[in-house]
This record gives structure tokens, C-alpha cells and sequence, in this order.
């Protein structure tokens, strides 16, 4: 808790796939969608431009992370997501 407020779900695995998308499975069971593209035009997350270093992400701290201390907020990564079906 922050502030008495209860922290949203938290990221526990993370698998990329093709054209800048995460699936994204979250502490509270749910699965959801990421389309990593709307971060690519921000300068902090340039070296995400390169497919390969792209593909190294990985999830700790209950979020998304790369090399060289680029994350998301997972807060505002599970409100960008979108839930996938099945």
C-alpha cells in the first residue's frame, strides 16, 4: 500500500512476440495484451527500436523491465492492456 491505497496487479511473466506486443500475465490471474508501440516514439525507451534488445525483457519487481534501467510503470501498463480472451 501506498498512501492507504491498494497497489493494482502486479506483472509475474512476460513473453514478447512479433510487432512490438507483450503477453503480459498479471499476480491477479489475467492475461492481457501490450502494444509496446506507443512507447517507441519516447526517447527514454529508444534502444526498444531494436528488435533484439526488445525481445530481452523480463519481469521483476512486478513489473516490465530491460537492461540498462528502462520499466513501466505497471500501474499504467495494466491500463494500457487489454485482456486477452480464453
Amino acid at each position: 500500500m501506498i498512501s492507504g491505497a491498494a497497489l493494482g496487479p502486479r506483472v509475474v511473466s512476460v513473453i514478447p512476440n512479433d510487432n512490438y506486443e507483450l503477453l503480459i500475465m498479471f499476480d491477479n490471474g489475467e492475461q492481457r495484451k501490450f502494444d509496446a508501440k506507443q512507447l517507441l516514439s519516447m526517447k527514454v525507451f529508444s534502444p526498444l527500436k531494436n528488435k533484439a534488445f526488445f525481445n530481452t525483457v523480463k519481469a521483476e519487481f512486478g513489473t516490465i523491465v530491460w537492461p540498462h534501467d528502462i520499466d513501466y510503470c505497471p500501474d499504467t501498463l495494466y491500463a494500457q492492456s487489454v485482456p486477452i480472451d480464453g
